[in-house]
């Protein structure tokens, strides 16, 4: 849960500060927070993550990293729980949540849209 919390965090941001994606698959807004399926799947019923087998950093721009960097040096240090109960918190989970009850299934999308509005508006405020 850690792993995709910290890949949205790391999408969210590079939204904010690159201006671009940071890669092109879709964000879902699970009971848990948010989740990238694709990643999901290549993960599943793996508890410790220490390797993607389709990950490969090096196609990363110099920005790229930097912004993965940031996330992880700055998002790292909470919990998996902590994270999730971060994202509940903020807009874009919430609008893509809408009306679905706490605790059920969804596959609602966060937008690309959704998350440099918001956390635009948070680096404005620092």
């Amino acid at each position: 849960m850690k792993l995709q919390k910290l890949c949205y965090y790391s999408q969210a941001w590079s939204l904010v500060w690159d201006e671009q994606k940071l890669f092109d698959n879709r964000i879902e807004a699970w009971a848990n927070g948010p989740v990238t399926t694709g990643l999901y799947s290549s993960h599943y019923r793996q508890y410790d993550v220490s390797e993607i087998n389709d990950g490969d950093s090096s196609k990363l721009e110099g920005y790229q990293k930097e912004t993965v960097d940031k996330i992880v040096d700055f998002y790292g240090q909470y919990t998996s729980k902590q994270l999730s109960d971060m994202t509940h918190m903020e807009e874009p989970w919430k609008i893509a949540r809408g009306d679905t009850p706490d605790g059920d299934r969804s596959s609602n999308e966060i937008t690309l849209g959704s998350m440099p509005d918001y956390y635009g508006k948070l680096q404005r405020q620092t």
